[in-house]
């Protein structure tokens, strides 16, 4: 008996084969030729991996800014009008007195927001920028778009800390008892999270379905 013979390996159907386009700002499917979108007035812009120049250049401005977020104090403590002493933290520093002070939730709270969440968005952010566009099985693309979709999400929360700082300044404020100031930290770190936002935002989603290769065989 002769071996089956082999199907014909067969494409698996994307937007980009049908010769649709989404739009980048709804969403809504239009033909590839489409110049404006009809919903909500777009300008129709194909998606195209020079964009990824953005991405990288926002990344990199948030990785420099976070360098000195960890680097200088973010907040600054005077008691009695400078007498007492004046005290003043770092982030992890204000981790490990917080966790000393038996704060054990509040101190995993400040590091996971301020430590691994903005580490893990700069590793997730590089990991797309690196693999849009390339070959992908349908299976791995839906875990690229996920990624996405959590880095999307947890952008929002990643200002904890200057809330922190910001609410003990404007609250701690007894003259010559005690008073709260931010630190440099607290700027390089907002213009940090600010950046990763942007670079985020700047990532066209399109292209993770753009590398889809063909299947080896059809079902």
């Amino acid at each position: 008996m002769s071996a089956p013979s082999e199907q014909p390996a067969a494409p698996i159907l994307t937007a980009h084969r049908a010769g649709l386009a989404g739009c980048a700002r709804c969403g809504r499917v239009w033909p590839s030729d489409q110049v404006k979108c009809q919903r909500c007035g777009a300008h129709m812009v194909p998606p195209d991996r020079r964009s990824l120049q953005s991405v990288w250049a926002w990344w990199l401005a948030g990785l420099i800014a976070y360098i000195p977020a960890n680097v200088f104090p973010m907040m600054s403590t005077q008691t009695f009008a400078g007498l007492a002493g004046n005290s003043e933290a770092t982030i992890l520093a204000g981790v490990v007195e917080l966790w000393h002070h038996g704060s054990y939730d509040i101190a995993i709270i400040v590091f996971v927001a301020s430590v691994i969440v903005p580490v893990g968005k700069f590793i997730a952010i590089a990991w797309l920028a690196r693999v849009a566009g390339r070959p992908a099985s349908v299976d791995q693309a839906h875990t690229r778009l996920k990624i996405y979709e959590v880095v999307e999400f947890i952008g929002r929360w990643s200002m904890i800390d200057v809330f922190v700082v910001a609410i003990l300044s404007a609250l701690v404020q007894l003259g010559f008892v005690a008073s709260i100031h931010p630190g440099p930290a607290a700027a390089s770190f907002a213009l940090s999270v600010a950046f990763t936002m942007l670079s985020a935002q700047s990532f066209d989603a399109r292209l993770i379905w753009r590398g889809l290769p063909l299947r080896s065989k059809t079902d």
